[in-house]
This record gives structure tokens, C-alpha cells and sequence, in this order.
């Protein structure tokens, strides 16, 4: 009885991926119509269901804090991919699409994932416990970088506008690929135990005893269907989003709004996965889940639209409004102090809730 679950589970995790890319590759670069904008989205969302699965046994294969690390890398490597294709086909317009994407990957993990992380640990456990060590360490680079590539062209003189210059931008994408290196070194080498699963007495865990870990051949198949699955989440969030943006043109919001959604679509998989983990009372993997994926997508989409710059035409926006800086600074400050004593109650969560709300409040209604 236990087994024909699992075969069930097992067939239709690798058969969507497969589907996911198919459809891509029919639809990519066309006007779809409604009924294929539909069968996009149900297969989108099984595309997400599929990538949470094959990232949770890679995870399970390869550990702690290197599981988390594999699904925000992906994830992020595939988003970056798209920034530059879409900033390569949109010319002048398509000038802010690297800042908005980037600050909407920050708000929504650093607020969005972390806050419901926190309040079903807490909610669930009483509280969420974490280690502050590596939290810290991690939330610190990602206000580095935040500040260093989206706050300071707003300030910066060489250039009109919120903009760098050539050698400022070369100097903050060196920047973002240093300090994102660093962070991989100290997650995966020097102090890995800093970003593993705490015990409610402090003590790391470093292996779970619920189920033997799944063989290398099992874990090759899933990372490879896993990559499948979110080139399919990705590529087919960028195909419905025509449709998207005609909605939200209709309802006559910001045009800024279909970003946000676009973000939201592409950080499922990574969302879901914090959830359960969470659940499962593992808040340092939801945080490690939430914190590098904004600190993955500053640390590689900057180099890369610095790079792609050298080819594309249009100028480069990177500096945040006087309305986003305040946010960015207000989510750094709560952060800081819900990071600090390693524990979080259901207010903490509730606080970056409410901030996540500020930020799409704003989106819909500047």
C-alpha cells in the first residue's frame, strides 16, 4: 500500500518537468491563447510541486546547508538567464526590469518567506529557533549588497539618474561576485555548522533520522529533473506573463505590479520548500532557503546585466526610489533584531508580514 504511493509520486514528478520543458518549447515567443494560457498555468504549478520534490531529495542526498544552496542557485541562475534575454528584446524600456526584479526577489524573501516561516515554526513549535551566528552572517551580506548595487546609484554623480557609471557598475559587480563567494565559502567550508537545523537546545543537527538517504544515481536524476523543472517554472511564468500584464493593465495598476507577480511565480518553488521546512521545525533551512535566494539573485544578476551591458543599447537603472530605500532599511533593521536571539515568536513573523504587505500595498498603489 505504501509502495504504490510512492510509484505514483515518483512517475508524475519526472513526467511534468518533462511536460513543462515540451510545452515551453511550443509556446516560447508566440501569443497564446486563453485555453493554452490555462494548461501553461496548471503545468506551471506542477512544475513547482515537481522542483520542491526533486530539490528536497537532492537536499536530502547532500545535506544540509548544501540542499538549499543547489534549489536558490538553480533557481536563481535560470531568473538571471531571462533578465538578460528580456533586457536584450525590450530596449529602453526594459531599463528598470534588473532593480524591480532584484528588489522584489529581496522583498519577498527577506519578508515574505522569512515572516510565514517564522509563524508556522512558531505557531506549530511556540517558537522558531535558528542560529543566529549564521543568520546574521547571512543577512548582513545581503544588506551589503542591497545597499551597494540598488541604494547608492540613486546617490552616486558620474551619471544622470539613478544610474553607474562604467567603472562603478564593474566595481559593483566584482563587488557582489566577491562577497557572494565568500558567503558560499563560509556556508560550505569554514563554518558550515553555523547553517545547520538547531535542536530547542541549541545544538546543531547534522543528520536526519526519518528516512535513509536517497542513492547518488536517485539524487543525479532528481537534480537533473529538478533543472528541467524550473527552466519550465521560469520559461513558462515569462510565457502567461502577456496575459498578466493585459490584466493588470485592465485593472489599471502599475505596470511595476506584473514583476512582483513575476517574482512570485518563480520564488514558488523555493517558498514551498521553506514552508515544510518550517513545518517540520527546521527554521535555519527556511532561512538559509529565503536569505540566499536574495543573496544569490544580487550577487548573479548584477554581473551579469553588468556584463550584458557591454552589448545592450539602453541605459541600466539600478537605483531604488526614496519610498523603496525606506523599506530596504526598515526590513534590515527588523531583520537584525529578529536575527539576534536565535528565536522568533509568532509577532516576529507577523512584523515581516506586514512588511511584505507594505511593499505590494505600494506596488498596486505608489
Amino acid at each position: 500500500m505504501v509502495t504504490r504511493p510512492r510509484a505514483l509520486m515518483a512517475q508524475w514528478t519526472t513526467a511534468v518537468p518533462v511536460a513543462a520543458v515540451v510545452l515551453l518549447v511550443l509556446v516560447w515567443g508566440r501569443d497564446l491563447p486563453g485555453v493554452v494560457v490555462a494548461l501553461a498555468t496548471v503545468v506551471l504549478a506542477g512544475a513547482v510541486l515537481a522542483a520542491v520534490h526533486h530539490a528536497e531529495v537532492v537536499a536530502h542526498r547532500v545535506g544540509e546547508p548544501f540542499g538549499s544552496l543547489v534549489l536558490a542557485v538553480a533557481v536563481t541562475i535560470i531568473e538571471v538567464a531571462l533578465i538578460v534575454t528580456l533586457m536584450a528584446d525590450g530596449g529602453d524600456k526594459s531599463s528598470t526590469l534588473a532593480r524591480d526584479t532584484v528588489f522584489a526577489a529581496v522583498m519577498i524573501t527577506c519578508n515574505g518567506v522569512v515572516g510565514v516561516s517564522l509563524l508556522v515554526a512558531s505557531l506549530r513549535h511556540r517558537t522558531a529557533v535558528f542560529n543566529p551566528e549564521g543568520t546574521g552572517a547571512a543577512l548582513a551580506t545581503v544588506a551589503t549588497l542591497a545597499t551597494l548595487s540598488l541604494v547608492l546609484p540613486t546617490f552616486t554623480t558620474s551619471k544622470p539618474g539613478p544610474e553607474f557609471s562604467t567603472v562603478q557598475l564593474t566595481f559593483a559587480a566584482l563587488s557582489s561576485l566577491v562577497l557572494y563567494g565568500l558567503f558560499i565559502a563560509t556556508l560550505t567550508v569554514r563554518h558550515r555548522d553555523y547553517f545547520l537545523p538547531v535542536t530547542r537546545q541549541g545544538h546543531a543537527i547534522t543528520a536526519e533520522d526519518h528516512a535513509d538517504a536517497p542513492s547518488t544515481r536517485t539524487a543525479l536524476i532528481s537534480l537533473g529533473l529538478l533543472g528541467l523543472a524550473l527552466i519550465g517554472v521560469v520559461g513558462l511564468a515569462k510565457g502567461v506573463s502577456p496575459t498578466i500584464e493585459d490584466g493588470v493593465e485592465a485593472a489599471g495598476l502599475p505596470h511595476a505590479v506584473v514583476g512582483v507577480i513575476i517574482a512570485l511565480l518563480v520564488l514558488l518553488p523555493e517558498t514551498i520548500a521553506a514552508l515544510r521546512a518550517a513545518r517540520r521545525d527546521r527554521v535555519q533551512t527556511s532561512l538559509n532557503l529565503a536569505l540566499g535566494s536574495s543573496m544569490a539573485s544580487i550577487g548573479l544578476t548584477i554581473p551579469a546585466v553588468a556584463l550584458a551591458s557591454v552589448w545592450l543599447s539602453g541605459p541600466l537603472v539600478l537605483g531604488l526610489s526614496a519610498t523603496h530605500m525606506v523599506l530596504l532599511a526598515l526590513t534590515v533593521v527588523v531583520a537584525s533584531l529578529t536575527v539576534v536571539p536565535g528565536r522568533a515568536t509568532p509577532l516576529q513573523g507577523g512584523v515581516h508580514l506586514v512588511l511584505f504587505a507594505a511593499y505590494l500595498e505600494l506596488a498596486i498603489n505608489p
